[in-house]
C-alpha cells in the first residue's frame, strides 16, 4: 500500500513524502500551553490546544497521516520587489488542495477513506513532516528537505488505511543536529524573532506584513517588504544548489515578478480581484497589501500624498507616514 501511494504521487511529480501513525501528539501539549501562558500566540493560531494535537478530531477512524512536500521555487530570476518567493504564483491553497484531492481519490480506489488538509486544520504540519521524514526542522523553524531545501509547501492526508510507517524520534528535534553550529538564519532575521533562546512569531517581520494594525516600529522593520520575509531562508546552506519545482502553477505571474509597488498602491477592487487575489497573499485583502506598498513607496521617497484612496484605513497610514518624516 505504501509503495502504491508513493508511486502514484510520483506520477504527479511529487517525490518528497512520508507516513506516520495517526495519533495524538501528547508530547506537544505542554509546549502549546507554555506558548499560551507566555502570550506567544497570535490571531492566526487556534486557541484550543486539543485541536492542535488531536488528528482524530478531523477523522475519527484515522490510522495514518501522510505528509507531502510541494516545492515552489522555479528556475527563474526573482525580482526583489518585497514579495516573498512563495507568493509569486497561483495561490498554493488551491494548487496543493487540487493535488491532494487526486491522491485522496486514488486512496479511495484502493478501498480506503481519506481527508486532505492544507492550512485547513490546526495540526502542527512541520512537526508531522519532521516525524514522517519529509525533512528536518532547522534553527529557522522551517522544514528543510534534502531535495528542495525549505522552499516547499506542506499538505497532509489522513486515511483509515494501515500503512507502514517509520516515525522519527521526536526527542531529536531539539538538537538541530543538521544545522550544527551554523547561525546564519539567526543573524539574518531582521527582528530577531528567531534566536538561540526563543522563537517568537509575534515579532516576525512576515507576520508584521500580515497584521492589520502596525506600530511605527513595525513600519520601520518592514524595510521594503510588502508580503512575507525570506531573510532566514536566503542564507541557509541547505537552500544552495537545490532542485527546482516542476509544479507549473507556482511559476511566478509576470505582475508578481516585477517592480509592482506603485501599481499595487494605486490598484482598485477590479484590478485586485484579477491579479493579487489569485496569489497566496491575496487572502489578506486589498487594503493591507496596498498599505504595505504605500509604506515601501514612502521609504523610496515617492510622494505618496499624490496616491488617491477613499479608504479611511489607508488615509490614516498615509497621514502617519507623511507626518513622521519618512518612517
Amino acid at each position: 500500500m505504501r509503495e502504491k501511494i508513493i508511486s502514484y504521487c510520483n506520477t504527479l511529480g511529487l517525490d518528497t513524502l512520508g507516513f506516520i501513525k495517526c495519533r495524538e501528539f501528547t508530547e506537544l501539549r505542554s509546549f502549546f500551553y507554555d506558548r499560551k501562558e507566555k502570550g506567544l500566540e497570535n490571531e492566526f493560531e487556534e486557541e484550543d490546544v486539543e485541536k492542535r494535537i488531536n488528528p482524530f478530531i478531523y477523522m475519527e477512524e484515522g490510522k495514518t497521516i501522510i505528509s507531502i512536500a510541494f516545492p515552489y521555487l522555479h528556475n527563474v530570476d526573482y525580482c526583489d520587489n518585497g514579495f516573498s518567493v512563495y507568493t509569486r504564483g497561483t495561490d498554493y491553497h488551491k494548487v496543493v488542495k487540487s493535488y491532494l484531492s487526486k491522491i485522496c481519490e486514488y486512496i479511495e480506489s484502493l478501498g480506503g477513506k481519506a481527508s486532505s488538509f492544507v492550512d485547513s486544520n490546526f495540526l502542527p504540519e512541520r512537526y508531522i513532516a519532521y516525524l514522517a521524514g519529509v525533512g528536518f526542522i532547522g534553527k529557522n523553524n522551517l522544514i528543510i528537505t534534502e531535495k528542495y531545501g525549505s522552499y516547499v509547501f506542506l499538505g497532509e492526508i489522513i486515511t483509515d488505511l494501515e500503512i507502514d510507517c517509520n516515525e522519527r524520534n521526536y526527542e531529536e528535534i531539539k538538537d538541530f543536529k543538521e544545522c550544527g553550529s551554523c547561525e546564519l538564519c539567526y543573524k539574518s532575521c531582521p527582528s530577531k524573532a528567531i534566536n538561540p533562546y526563543r522563537k517568537n512569531s509575534n515579532i516576525c517581520v512576515s507576520y508584521f506584513t500580515q497584521k492589520k494594525d502596525l506600530s511605527d516600529n513595525h513600519i520601520k522593520l518592514l524595510k521594503g517588504r510588502v508580503f512575507g520575509c525570506d531573510s532566514c531562508q536566503e542564507p541557509c546552506p541547505y537552500n544552495k544548489d537545490k532542485e527546482f519545482s516542476k509544479i507549473e502553477e507556482f511559476i511566478p505571474f509576470d505582475f508578481m515578478n516585477s517592480d509592482n509597488t506603485l501599481d499595487l498602491a494605486n490598484i482598485n477592487n477590479k484590478g485586485f480581484k484579477e491579479s493579487y487575489l489569485r496569489t497566496s497573499c491575496g487572502w489578506r485583502g486589498k487594503n493591507v497589501l496596498k498599505r504595505n506598498a504605500l509604506i515601501k513607496a514612502n521609504s523610496c521617497n515617492v510622494d505618496i500624498s499624490k496616491i488617491k484612496t477613499d479608504s479611511p484605513y489607508l488615509n490614516d497610514y498615509v497621514n502617519r507616514l507623511l507626518n513622521s518624516n519618512k518612517i
